[in-house]
């Protein structure tokens, strides 16, 4: 089987944008590196069911998001004064592009018209009390995608808070309750349990995965586990980045920038405890990103600052990963897109 995948990057050396990559499941090998359109630090991006591609841009002094179409033709870009986000999601039921920017602490809302082209229908920006952590000077939402009952979840790393919002078919986002974490945990990323009933947040500043129970009820969420994603020996610097869930929720694996690692964890049936299972090496430095392919059966790993991806076989039924190849070149990857 032939597994085409989408690669996000930064352009601040080699990279000229967004690439593609073919994973070969028999020959278990990547194959076919192109570039497909040259952008501005694409470094995330999100597809929606029809095909159309939203991305992170920038132009000049100006940060947004693209929006092309299946073919990778541009369609507009909605740009303002500032850095770009650094996350996107589409909402397929309301026809609704998310987006979090770091730099500027806020949320945006796009909506999606009738040739995929997007046009601005709202921007939140978050206030509250800063963590401790040198590097929560100001709120910096890192995460901003859709609840398991059609909710808004955002994760601010600044603030130490995820946020809830109701969204209406206009895209106007109305927050109905916020989580606090405990402080200098720096909220960056968030996975549900297929059941609904748990979330799994990744603390970057603390290198943390927190089990939340999710109140569908009332957008609430409940701390009730929390445990550190690095060996009990390591005292160097680490960051949190990634974190992905496989479908039938048996195991959530998330990525250490510093240790250069993936941490591996089971979940138990009801989805309200973890288990380690493993660290595995990133085989390069900076794991920004990695995925599971559709079969879930192989694991990508991008390193960003050694440009290479790392490829992996998954055993789903222990979930530990057996590296096939490490040193695949790709420039400046930190984002990898399966084309579902």
């Amino acid at each position: 089987m032939l597994e085409k995948m989408l690669l996000g990057t930064y352009t601040r050396r080699e990279s000229k944008g967004i690439y593609s990559f073919v994973l070969d499941t028999e020959k278990e090998e990547l194959v076919d590196l192109k570039l497909e359109t040259e952008e501005n630090s694409p470094t995330y991006l999100a597809r929606s069911a029809k095909g159309n591609l939203y991305t992170v841009t920038s132009v000049d002094s100006q940060g947004g998001i693209g929006a092309y179409d299946s073919s990778l033709t541009f369609l507009n870009a909605i740009t303002e004064e500032g850095a770009p986000l650094c996350y996107v999601a589409v909402d397929e039921e309301r026809q609704l592009v998310y987006g979090a920017n770091y730099h500027k602490g806020e949320v945006n809302v796009y909506k999606i018209l009738e040739d995929g082209s997007l046009e601005a229908t709202d921007a939140v920006y978050h206030d509250e009390p800063l963590g401790p952590h040198e590097n929560q000077d100001r709120p910096h939402a890192h995460y901003s995608d859709l609840t398991p009952d059609k909710r808004l979840a955002v994760c601010d790393l600044g603030t130490d808070r995820v946020y809830t919002y109701d969204v209406s078919e206009e895209g106007k986002l109305t927050e109905v309750a916020t989580y606090v974490a405990p402080a200098g945990t720096g909220p960056r990323h968030l996975v549900f349990h297929p059941n609904t009933n748990y979330a799994y947040l990744f603390g970057e500043l603390d290198s943390s995965v927190t089990v939340l129970a999710y109140d569908g009820t009332n957008g609430t969420f409940e701390e009730q586990q929390k445990l550190s994603t690095l060996p009990e020996d390591f005292e160097e610097f680490n960051a949190g980045a990634a974190i992905r869930m496989t479908s039938d929720g048996r195991f959530i694996y998330l990525s250490n920038r510093g240790h250069n690692s993936i941490a591996v964890f089971a979940v138990n049936e009801e989805g309200a405890s973890l288990a380690f299972v493993e660290h595995v090496s990133s085989e390069g430095d900076h794991p920004r990103d990695f995925n599971l392919d559709p079969t879930e059966n192989f694991v990508i790993c991008a390193n960003q600052n050694t440009d290479n991806l790392t490829l992996y076989r998954r055993d789903p039924e222990v979930g530990t990963l057996t590296l096939i190849k490490k040193d695949i070149p790709v420039p400046e990857c930190v984002c990898v897109l399966f084309q579902k």
